[in-house]
């Protein structure tokens, strides 16, 4: 994201208010970069993050005259952003096929995964759990909110909230071990 005063970020805003569409582009531009960054986190694909940011971007210009001004704007694009990817995610659960994970127990003698893995490693392995487990995994440990938060979002249980991020926790471990496995074999 570019740098913006506030001033100038306010005044951005109050012409998308008035529906100025070079302001719009704008906007979309400044914010682009870190509204793919989330849409990525809770996408399988590049293109299915590309409709989910669209349609966030549709609906912060529809709302942006909701924006409190006292209030961080790059807060308000986040909770759109996710809100948008969550809406997506339970539109598309029906189309979503759950990936057959045995349960595994987290070995000692790896570490976890999110130390090993640098942050674009991790994201592209997160892109690869089944869409239930990147969900819950993604609110949890990158957005912070709650297994009772994450259970009212998604209508589920906060067992099966924490139950998910277990089996992804659980995935990425075995993932890493067998990347960690790869590469002693490369010079074994």
């Amino acid at each position: 994201m570019g740098e913006i005063s506030n001033t100038d970020l306010l005044n951005l805003v109050q012409a998308c208010i008035g529906e100025d569409r070079e302001s719009q582009r704008k906007l979309y531009k400044l914010f682009y970069g870190y509204a793919m960054s989330i849409c990525l986190r809770y996408s399988q694909t590049r293109e299915e993050a590309t409709e989910v940011l669209n349609d966030g971007f549709l609906k912060i210009f529809t709302k942006v005259s909701k924006y409190n001004p006292e209030k961080s704007f790059k807060g308000w694009v986040r909770r759109i952003m996710i809100n948008t990817a969550l809406d997506n995610y339970r539109h598309n659960l029906k189309h979503y096929y759950a990936q057959d994970v045995t349960e595994l127990e987290p070995d000692t003698l790896y570490p976890s995964a999110e130390d090993q893995l640098s942050y674009e490693d991790l994201m592209r392995m997160v892109q690869e759990l089944s869409p239930a487990y990147r969900t819950v995994f993604n609110l949890y440990v990158i957005d912070g909110y709650t297994h009772e938060e994450i259970a009212t979002l998604l209508s589920i249980s906060v067992g099966t909230s924490k139950s998910n991020l277990s089996k992804a926790r659980a995935n990425l471990q075995a993932r890493l071990k067998k990347i960690l496995k790869d590469e002693y074999r490369k010079y074994a």
